[in-house]
This record gives structure tokens, C-alpha cells and sequence, in this order.
């Protein structure tokens, strides 16, 4: 059942997209070579604590961490660790955040010093499809038509999308109805209506979409070892278009 928020639910969810957000513009200035992402995840735990927030992801189904650090071929998923990042690398960082029992999700994709251009290039298009795609998520549209757009800026672009983890719901839990995909065709699947909340988080991989899932049971990574991106934030839907939750 998707749970559509009012208005005032929709302004008390702001604090912690504010938080997501904040959190994603302090590290931008952290990531760097010879950082490693458990710096960064224990950055987030004091940031969040520091802010009025809760790290929602610590416990959920098992997961260890507050933070996702997805390094080059990682999908998503990672876990953070002690092994620093170096020049050329491309992580992406995804934070959950509770703050007066409501959840803000973010996640962000950062290049490690100077990157290849094909990583450039799918760290840019990664990010232009999540904007596409929120352009279109006006009441009365219908997913498919944010997700095709996601879809074929993506494939325009030489890039696959993943197909196996999906967009959710957003509210009181971080998972809630709907879950989709990030492809689709215009006029199909369920119908935009004001007062739903929910991501948008296109993963695009360099190379094929099919994924492999590590022994850990969370890491995500390309099954050709291919370069992958995600860029996601939290929206709403209104009558005056959407709005972005977690915008920095």
C-alpha cells in the first residue's frame, strides 16, 4: 500500500533530507586519495549524532554500517573498510538518515582526484538521468515515464542500467510501496499522485547491466568488472512539481 503524506508530513520530512544533504557537501571536501571510506563512515555516524539524526541503515536486516561505500565496480551496497582510496577511483557514498521518525535517503557519486574520462562520463550522465528523471515526476505522469527517460538518456549514452535494485517509497521506514526499476515506457506503470514519496536512483554500469552479489551478501558489483555510478535523492510529489527532499 503506498502512503501518501500531507503537506505538514511532507515539511517534517525536510530535516532529514537536510541532514542527508549536509552530510553529502561535508564529505565532498573529505574525498580525496589515501582517505579510505571508514573514515568516512565514522565521520557519518559522529555527523549524524552531532545533527539530530539517527543512522538508520546500522542493524537494518543485518547491515553493519551507516553508510554504503561503493567503490569503482561496486554497485552498491559496499562496505566501508580500511583500504584508502586512490587517484582514479569513483565512489559512491549513500546515507540514510532518521530524524524525528522520518527518513531522508541520499546516495552521491565522487570522483578520487583526477578520473578517466569514461568514468567522468558515467559519473555525468548517472547525474543528468537522475535530473531527467525528476523532471518528469509530475502528478499524473506515470513512472514509466520517469523511468524512460532515466532509460534512454542512460542508453543514448553507451551506459546500461541496473535492473535488479529498484527506487522505493520513502516515509517512516526507508523501504516502503512502490519499488520499481529505472526503466520503463511512457504512459505505463503506476500513476504519480500528489503526497507520494519516494527515490529516484539511477545505477548505471560502463559496461553490461548483470550484477554479482559478494559473499557478504550486500556488495554489489559489475559481473564484467565493468565501472558503475549511482546518484539518488528523495522527492515528493506535489501540485506544484516535485520537490527534492535531500537537494544540497
Amino acid at each position: 500500500m503506498v502512503i501518501l503524506k500531507s503537506r505538514a508530513e511532507i515539511e517534517e520530512m525536510r530535516k532529514a533530507g537536510r541532514i542527508v544533504a549536509a552530510f553529502h557537501q561535508a564529505i565532498a571536501g573529505m574525498i580525496r586519495p589515501g582517505i579510505t571510506t571508514l573514515d568516512i563512515e565514522l565521520f557519518a555516524v559522529k555527523y549524524l549524532k552531532e545533527n539530530g539524526a539517527k543512522a538508520y541503515t546500522i542493524g537494518y536486516n543485518g547491515y553493519p554500517f551507516a553508510t554504503c561505500a561503493s567503490v569503482n565496480d561496486v554497485i552498491a551496497h559496499g562496505f566501508p573498510n580500511r583500504k584508502p582510496l586512490k587517484e582514479g577511483d569513483i565512489v559512491t557514498i549513500d546515507i540514510v538518515a532518521e530524524a524525528d521518525g522520518w527518513i531522508g535517503d541520499s546516495a552521491w557519486c565522487y570522483a578520487v582526484g583526477e578520473v578517466s574520462e569514461e568514468a567522468r562520463n558515467l559519473m555525468r550522465v548517472t547525474k543528468e538521468c537522475l535530473y531527467l528523471g525528476i523532471e518528469k515526476a509530475v502528478v499524473g505522469n506515470r513512472i514509466g515515464d520517469v523511468m524512460h527517460a532515466v532509460q534512454t538518456h542512460a542508453e543514448r549514452n553507451g551506459f546500461s542500467v541496473v535492473l535488479d535494485l529498484l527506487g522505493h517509497g520513502v516515509g517512516r521506514e526507508m523501504h516502503e510501496e512502490p519499488n520499481y526499476p529505472h526503466v520503463g515506457k511512457p504512459g505505463k506503470g503506476f500513476r504519480l499522485n500528489e503526497g507520494m514519496v519516494f527515490t529516484i536512483e539511477p545505477m548505471l554500469n560502463a559496461g553490461k547491466a548483470l550484477m554479482t552479489i559478494d559473499a557478504d551478501g550486500w556488495t554489489a558489483r559489475t559481473a564484467d568488472g565493468s565501472l558503475s555510478a549511482q546518484y539518488e535523492h528523495t522527492i515528493a510529489i506535489t501540485a506544484d512539481g516535485p520537490i527534492i527532499l535531500t537537494a544540497q
